[in-house]
């Protein structure tokens, strides 16, 4: 188990890296060659020009102004400079509320920390119970701190249950407050933001098949017949997965193509020359230039031929369609109502923004959903299993003096001191973090296969699954296997009736480990953030070898996310570890607060001048976080009442029951109260938004600002997103329309008034200058 000093030894580890990742940053970001990889965001806001381009040749390289090097922390005070509204108008809605979850941590655990050390910290250390224990625990100082110190039976005990309902009830007040306050600051935004196509569309799926009608007609007519005064114009989906495949390798090639012509450009007296074998490494010589010329030619014909069969081929389209409308009032009537007796068919729910939508999951048909999620659901549970083989690694790391107990020969080997403090207090968390590094690519290609349309529910959706795994690996996972190594010799040796009360003892002493995790993730990983190495790496090689143009150059640079799908299931373990060893071990709380301050200024200075989201959701997660914390909460309670049992406390079970109950219905409440402004649009917000706008701009061209939002990105030019599309003014007219039923008419302008396009007259309309 770590000692006091084996926690000093990690502490002074990772704050000299945590100090060096920020020096070095410091140097970094100042340098002219590193302006793009810093401050990316400004660059694409068009805010920020090129320091390259003016100076002597030496300056435009390296600042040679030394006194800049000296205020090497002023970024610090300069992410926190800019005030919230701004940094709405400037990141969105999404990035400003993902900093106030570091806030909401702030809020929550520092009040906590400060009762904890005041009042529970002396009535634990106040005792000698671990000392002259019969159990022969293995502890260290830090476990003296902690509940385990109390004797059997005493009267101690309310100390932490009346300490477990005061950290309830304040978790439960913050809580509330922050999910007020976000609710009202996502319909502010709804309310005052841009006009976006996706405030007046609807994703249509499971499209009943019709032997009469193609899937855009009777998309039409439905919508024409159910929704007359607001129906505006539709967009099939199409299966266009293989046309984007070709078009992304068509990409690659070029890219290789571009390197290759450029270093022929600095040395024309040899043309360069590749192998043909694997990966180059062996085979045939042939010139580089033209190889990559003929294989994008090649692609070209290929592309030409895949956009020809898509656009053409009925078994292309899915039964699928973005449905726009008139006003937001009409879009959320469809989005939010059940549009045919058969629920199973016209389902309707919100588009998300043509930047949010994941085009390949789109060709996934409706009915193959439930059994690709079947299939997910059964290799997460082994993964998330199978798993705890390398958590029980790391725990055996983590408490070597248990190992020493059961197997005393290797003893000599693990003794020394130094390498004793090493192992114990930096290697167990160095290593988690190593096991976890891929589990998020792993757990978003799960999530993608599963078959949701959008980033944003792909990141929820694989944040909600990592969480999970966290909280059953990590959290629990640590726990078990931790206390079975730790008490390994008792477990033995000692008789089955025991155990139970040897395991309630030991899970307080598995804070030991935890403090060693958060100062490997919390501490130097979020320094480490802030340095971007990789990008920084990247970004140069591509500017080395790729770039030839100003456009070029843009591409090259990385700004990255977020990344809400890693970053907040891993803030909520930190939310997890606090709540549960609040009451317990209290000692843990300082390192998770300084967690939630550092990566709070980090993370407001990377959103501010790096990171630029894929897409803004106004928040839409936020219920999950609230879900979370609750979550958490509860588990606290739980393991405290089981804990307490343990102790021979039986008089505090019926009052901490109570507060599972209660925090539950706090729950509901909030869930009744808060949540449906995350997933409904209110229609007297939609109405007064509609109304404004018709007052103010009462010649609107919806139809043009609609028509081509929402096709696919390889039917589109690059400059498609910069231009407006020439569209027919919208005809107000009623008409009578034959289709190839006898028995239906349609009382309003339909496909040939203008109402829809097909590709082909899409890709005619982008190509009209």
């Amino acid at each position: 188990m770590a000692t006091l000093s084996d926690i000093g030894v990690a502490a002074a580890i990772n704050i000299l890296t945590a100090f060096a990742f920020f020096l070095t940053f410091a140097i970094l970001r100042i340098q002219p060659v590193n302006d793009r990889v810093y401050f990316p965001k400004w660059y694409l806001k068009g805010l920020r020009s090129s320091p390259l381009a003016n100076g002597s040749f030496v300056s435009k390289f390296v600042n040679l102004d030394f006194r800049s090097y000296a205020r090497f922390l002023n970024w610090m005070p300069a992410a926190l400079q800019m005030p919230e509204p701004e940094l709405i108008d400037h990141a969105g809605l999404d990035s400003s509320v993902y900093l106030r979850i570091y806030l909401l941590g702030l809020k929550i655990f520092v009040p906590i920390a400060f009762l904890a050390f005041t009042i529970m910290v002396p009535v634990n250390w106040t005792n000698n119970t671990l000392e002259h224990s019969s159990l022969n625990l293995t502890y260290s100082d830090i476990d003296k701190l902690s509940i385990s110190n109390i004797p059997t039976g005493s009267h101690r005990f309310w100390t932490h249950l009346v300490m477990a309902y005061a950290f309830t009830f304040w978790t439960c007040y913050v809580l509330k407050r922050e999910y007020e306050i976000v609710a009202a600051m996502r319909l502010h935004f709804l309310a005052s933001e841009q006009r976006r196509p996706d405030q007046f569309t609807v994703l249509v799926r499971n499209v009943p098949p019709d032997p009469d009608e193609s899937v855009s007609e009777l998309v039409e007519h439905f919508f024409l017949v159910n929704h007359p005064d607001h129906y505006l114009s539709h967009q099939v989906v199409y299966d266009a997965n293989m046309l984007s495949e070709l078009v992304n390798e068509k990409k690659k090639i070029q890219n290789w193509l571009d390197f290759y012509q450029n270093k022929y450009e600095r040395n024309p007296s040899r043309r360069p020359s590749l192998k043909t074998g694997f990966h180059g490494l062996w085979g045939n010589s042939i010139d580089a230039i033209d190889f990559y010329t003929s294989k994008i030619e090649r692609l070209s014909r290929d592309i030409s031929a895949e956009r020809e069969k898509v656009t053409n081929n009925p078994e292309s389209i899915m039964p699928a369609a973005f449905v726009s409308f008139k006003t937001r009032w009409g879009a959320a009537v469809c989005a939010q109502t059940q549009q045919s007796r058969n629920p199973t068919i016209w389902l309707t729910e919100w588009a998300p923004e043509p930047r949010d939508v994941y085009w390949e999951n789109l060709a996934i048909p409706f009915v193959f959903l439930t059994i690709r999620r079947l299939i997910v659901a059964v290799a997460f549970f082994f993964l998330t299993f199978f798993f705890m083989i390398p958590i029980a690694f790391v725990q055996s790391l983590a408490n070597i003096e248990g190992i020493e107990k059961a197997l005393p020969f290797l003893k000599p080997i693990i003794e020394e001191k130094v390498i004793k403090s090493f192992i114990q207090g930096f290697l167990p968390g160095i290593a988690l973090k190593i096991f976890l590094l891929f589990l998020p690519t792993i757990l978003m290609i799960m999530s993608k296969f599963e078959g949701f349309i959008s980033i944003s529910a792909l990141e929820r959706r694989s944040a909600s699954r990592y969480y999970f795994f966290l909280f059953i690996n990590v959290f629990l996972g640590s726990i078990i296997t931790g206390t079975a190594f730790q008490q390994l010799n008792n477990f033995i040796h000692q008789s089955t009736n025991q155990i139970p009360k040897t395991i309630g003892v030991s899970i307080p002493m598995k804070a030991t480990f935890f403090i060693t995790y958060i100062m490997v993730d919390g501490w130097a990983g979020i320094a480490g953030e802030i340095l971007r190495l990789k990008p920084l790496i990247i970004y140069h090689l591509k500017n080395f070898f790729l770039v030839k143009t100003e456009k070029d150059r843009e591409e090259a640079m990385d700004p990255g996310t977020i990344g809400f799908n890693t970053g907040e299931p891993q803030i909520q373990l930190y939310f997890l570890l606090g709540l549960v060893y609040a009451v317990v071990t209290p000692i843990l709380l300082p390192f998770i607060i300084v967690f939630f301050g550092l990566a709070y200024v980090v993370y407001r200075h990377q959103i501010i001048n790096v990171y630029n989201q894929e897409y803004e959701s106004a928040a839409a997660f936020w219920p999950d976080v609230h879900v979370r914390i609750i979550a958490a909460l509860i588990v606290s309670q739980l393991l405290l009442m089981g804990l307490l049992s343990t102790k021979e406390a039986a008089q505090s079970t019926p009052l901490l029951i109570t507060l599972p109950v209660l925090t539950i219905w706090f729950h509901r409440f909030c869930k009744g109260r808060y949540e449906p402004a995350f997933v409904r649009y209110p229609l007297q917000e939609a109405m007064m938004k509609d109304t404004l706008e018709r007052a103010r701009e009462p010649n609107l061209n919806m139809k043009g600002f609609l028509q081509n939002a929402y096709i696919h990105p390889v039917f589109k030019r690059a400059d498609d997103s910069d231009s407006d599309i020439a569209m027919e003014e919208w005809e107000q007219e009623p008409a009578l329309i034959a289709t190839k039923r006898t028995s239906r008419s349609t009382p309003l302008p339909s496909k040939h008034s203008g109402s829809s396009l097909s590709l082909p007259q899409v890709e005619e309309e982008c190509s009209k200058p």
